[in-house]
């Protein structure tokens, strides 16, 4: 578990946010990832909500230098397996099953769970994560129950995701066990359907400046 838990702190702390991203088309998935890139966030997140994810995972891995993409939304290990086997650098859920733990435990790729509740995050403790996904965060209690954990249930740290936004991303990043947050607002749809790239890497290029 060290090795894979270090493996994905290292990609977690490239930048303070972490794109979460509904894909339509393949295409728009590669020239949205080199936008984000180039502002900064190069951990990206792929959901599995769409028919295009997969094949969008797998053209990011292949075609954009610099990017270290993700798949989440994983709910079983069909999958994971399809989101390893596409090219995925890491690997979130938002929750915690026990399918998903046992093919963690067997795979060389690192796992983000999700988790709400202190009983979670002890439970997942035990099976030696110490790297958590907080959702949905505000839904959950936001930044001030986070803050609530950091003592109790210290040494473990959270990518709060579920309602981040540039407003209260700050929030969060100021507690000390936090280590990024994900967010979609980097990449709003508009900008997407309207090929803003540009718009895009601004965006980027101020969530990369959150913790300056």
């Amino acid at each position: 578990m060290g090795e894979k838990t270090e493996k994905l702190l290292s990609i977690l702390q490239y930048a303070p946010v972490v794109p979460v991203l509904i894909v339509e088309d393949v295409k728009s998935a590669v020239l949205l990832a080199r936008a984000l890139v180039a502002g900064g966030l190069k951990a990206i997140e792929i959901t599995m909500r769409t028919a295009a994810a997969l094949d969008a995972v797998r053209a990011v891995a292949d075609e954009v230098e610099g990017a270290e993409v993700g798949a989440g939304t994983i709910l079983n290990v069909a999958h994971w397996e399809a989101a390893v086997e596409a090219g995925s650098k890491f690997i979130v859920s938002p929750g915690t099953t026990q399918e998903l733990l046992d093919v963690a435990r067997q795979s060389t790729v690192p796992f983000l769970p999700g988790a709400a509740t202190a009983s979670e995050v002890m439970a997942l403790r035990e099976e030696g994560y110490q790297v958590l996904k907080f959702f949905p965060a505000e839904q959950a209690g936001g930044a001030a129950y986070l803050k609530s954990l950091s003592s109790p249930l210290a040494g473990t740290l959270f990518c709060p995701t579920g309602g981040v936004s540039l407003k209260n991303a700050r929030d969060y990043l100021s507690l000390p066990n936090v280590i990024c947050v994900g967010g979609s607002w980097v990449a709003p749809k508009e900008l997407i359907e309207a090929g803003d790239w540009a718009g895009i890497t601004k965006l980027a290029a101020e969530a990369a400046a959150l913790r300056t």
